[in-house]
């Protein structure tokens, strides 16, 4: 009487042992052998090894335990063959989807690392990161169908015909995901970049999303162009290449005035204004040109060399500042306009 009842309290115990123990040692690998894993990798100058460890951390414990619980049910002799056949297609679909997730992960920081050594942000914008998810996604959820024993051709097939009429039904709409692709692709443009768009729009590049790119405008308005808009567009770049940039000041002076003098202390004021603020650029000195007898004054043209779109304001202001006190110190007069009128009554 004994014996049986013992034979069917092993059939529940051996099964679950199994998977409790499973469950210990997935707890035990993430809470030992982990931490000295990531000390492993952090050493390395390989940084994508850390990008695959981080996507990876959190799925170990799941791992030993589905592991766990397919050993288990092979002791599950109660249970019908056909319910243990969907029990490991079921635990075969939750393994293939955490590994896709975890793919996801991998995927998506490689491809970040990969922008980084290059010097580029391609992924760093959100229409990169998703298509590669949805790539990833999507083949993962194939795989998860056909593990179930489902096939997949029809699933292809509608797919194919429903892209079809989908891609007609939204044509501007793919026109500006791929737009936006060629934008990325051709670094056309980038986040961070200052443009100026032939329709008369400015600012700095926020964001490019499978659909529109937006501009932060110098005043915090926000613009958003269709993607579409953008690839066909004429745009002035201010930070494609080499950000500097010229940045010019026109100041005259009397006719009265020494001009060699005159030249030598706008040149100390502009030197002290490439050493002072912080949008000059340090290795591009000041050169200051006299350059137009106007109607009242000789005029002199300053010019310095601003490290990005936008410098030019706190330059222009801080140059202005210092050469009218100093001016006003050295005796240098900057005239008023002045223009000699003759005025002659015609006698009859």
């Amino acid at each position: 009487m004994e014996k049986p009842i013992i034979e069917n309290i092993m059939l529940f115990v051996v099964p679950a042992g199994t998977v409790l123990a499973g469950i210990i040692l997935g707890w035990l690998f993430k809470r030992f052998i982990q931490h000295r894993l990531k000390t492993v990798t952090e050493k390395t100058e390989w940084k994508g090894d850390d990008v695959i460890f981080d996507a990876i951390k959190s799925h170990i414990v799941l791992w030993f335990f589905l592991a766990s619980l397919n050993m288990a049910s092979a002791n599950l002799t109660f249970i019908s063959p056909e319910y243990l056949a969907f029990l490991s297609k079921i635990i075969v679909a939750v393994l293939i989807l955490s590994i896709t997730l975890a793919a996801s992960r991998i995927g998506v920081g490689l491809l970040n690392y990969w922008a980084e050594r290059q010097g580029t942000n391609l992924p760093s914008t959100s229409i990169f990161v998703n298509l590669a998810r949805i790539i990833i996604i999507s083949i993962g959820v194939l795989m998860i169908l056909q593990s179930l024993g489902l096939s997949i051709a029809p699933f292809l097939t509608a797919l194919g015909v429903g892209g079809l009429a989908i891609s007609l039904a939204l044509k501007d709409t793919l026109s500006d995901f791929f737009a936006g692709l060629h934008i990325l692709l051709s670094q056309k443009v980038k986040p961070g970049d200052f443009v100026e768009m032939d329709s008369g729009h400015m600012g700095y590049v926020g964001n490019i999303t499978w659909r529109h790119t937006t501009l932060m405008e110098r005043t915090n308005n926000i613009v958003t162009i269709p993607n579409a808009k953008v690839s066909a567009a004429i745009v002035k770049n201010y930070d494609k290449g080499d950000p500097s940039f010229s940045v010019r000041v026109a100041v005259g002076v009397s006719y009265d005035s020494d001009l060699e003098h005159v030249i030598q202390v706008t040149q100390e004021v502009a030197d002290g204004v490439v050493q002072d603020v912080d949008g000059a650029k340090k290795d591009s000195p000041a050169v200051v040109r006299y350059f137009e007898f106007a109607d009242s004054s000789v005029n002199i043209k300053v010019y310095f060399r601003g490290l990005k779109y936008g410098d030019q304001h706190t330059i222009i202001d801080e140059f202005i500042r210092r050469v009218h006190k100093r001016y006003n110190a050295e005796g240098i007069n900057i005239p008023f306009p002045i223009r000699t009128l003759i005025h002659q009554n015609e006698q009859k």
